[in-house]
């Protein structure tokens, strides 16, 4: 099974990507693939609302994010884990994920998501609450640990201080494993559930 995590941290060896360290060595030790992209330094623009994507089925800004869309595609998980900044992710990551779920038109129904936010003190649970957004709009299964997927520390290596946030985060990694395991027996015994035809409202009619 493989897991695509996506760290929206600028810092490569920061507090975020010693939270997502401890998830990996738990998704190892249990045969999980895990394929970690950090965006959060790079120079991914918003979604333009162009309609591009409808026609092609990518994105018409051929960066990291068509590139994400692959690997997502094929993977039986997501973690997508942020610093928090004023009480939000990064907004390269925010960039990143509006366009990767509205350019890609593959079904993510099942693909279990987990978030995580690492930050000096405030902000995680609006971080958190932001980002599992993205999953329960695509029909994707939400992870859970045994407190909300936060870790806390503001200089480089902190986190490691954070002891309950790392066991939230190897919690976070077997419950995750556990779930993507048992929706795939799911998968193979009763297939996936129905689908039913979109049904878009709009408020103005």
């Amino acid at each position: 099974m493989k897991v695509l995590i996506i760290n929206g941290s600028p810092r490569p060896q920061g507090n975020t990507s010693i939270a997502l360290e401890e998830m990996c060595r738990v998704f190892h030790a249990e045969g999980i693939e895990t394929d970690t992209v950090r965006v959060g330094s790079l120079d991914v623009r918003g979604c333009i609302a162009c309609g591009n994507c409808k026609k092609t089925g990518r994105c018409v800004f051929n960066d990291v994010v068509n590139e994400l869309a692959e690997k997502l595609k094929e993977a039986d998980g997501m973690v997508v884990a942020s610093p928090v900044y004023y009480a939000s992710a990064n907004a390269t990551l925010i960039a990143c994920l509006d366009r990767l779920f509205h350019s890609t038109d593959f079904d993510k129904t099942m693909k279990v998501g987990a978030s995580v936010a690492v930050a000096r003190r405030g902000g995680c649970s609006a971080t958190f609450d932001e980002l599992n957004k993205y999953f329960t709009i695509s029909g994707m299964p939400v992870a859970s640990s045994q407190y909300w997927n936060s870790v806390y520390g503001r200089e480089a290596g902190q986190a490691e201080q954070d002891l309950e946030g790392l066991q939230t985060m190897r919690v976070l990694a077997r419950n995750m494993t556990f779930l993507m395991r048992s929706i795939a027996l799911g998968i193979e015994r009763y297939g996936l559930p129905e689908k039913e035809p979109w049904q878009p409202t709009h408020f103005i009619r």
